[in-house]
């Protein structure tokens, strides 16, 4: 428990993380839930530039929905600045409905993620909410009181990431 009593999720995010100056970020959001994945990504961008990533080595790009997440990130993986991105972040947020759409959408992004964690040497940070309701996903986008906005913590992971997959 913090001080105000909350408890504290996620990763460490505050300290500077050794070396991101030098490293190549892609972001791959959707369109769906705009106003919520803008957050997320203005998230994510600020948290990046905060470790020094230069502006000029983060791509971001946008796929209509989250089932095009996965091809987006492999398209991504291309080229950032003339060079591959050490990591990619996919950004996507799912509501559920009243059908059985998301759960089948949920299950393929998560599946295709893992699979290019798995099948290349880019890693990839899955950033995609999947909430039961639009408050929910704004707590996580940090568009409601008292919530807090997972761009952040996205970023510090691609970061930390990227160094992992360096070293090994």
């Amino acid at each position: 428990m913090d001080a105000g009593g909350s408890a504290i999720k996620g990763i460490a995010a505050s300290t500077l993380i050794p070396g991101a100056s030098s490293k190549r970020v892609a972001i791959v959001h959707t369109e769906w839930n705009a106003a919520i994945i803008s957050a997320l990504v203005g998230g994510a961008v600020a948290e990046l530039r905060r470790h020094g990533v230069r502006e000029e080595n983060i791509l971001v790009t946008t796929v209509p929905g989250a089932f095009e997440l996965p091809f987006g990130a492999r398209a991504a993986m291309s080229s950032v600045g003339g060079a591959p991105p050490h990591v990619v972040i996919c950004v996507g947020c799912l509501i559920k409905g009243a059908t059985m759409h998301f759960e089948y959408i949920s299950e393929a992004v998560c599946q295709g993620i893992m699979r290019l964690n798995t099948s290349t040497n880019v890693p990839v940070i899955f950033g995609v909410l999947e909430c039961l309701t639009e408050h929910q996903a704004q707590e996580r986008a940090g568009l409601a009181p008292g919530g807090h906005n997972h761009g952040v913590e996205w970023a510090a992971s691609a970061l930390k990431m990227a160094s992992v997959a360096e070293r090994l």
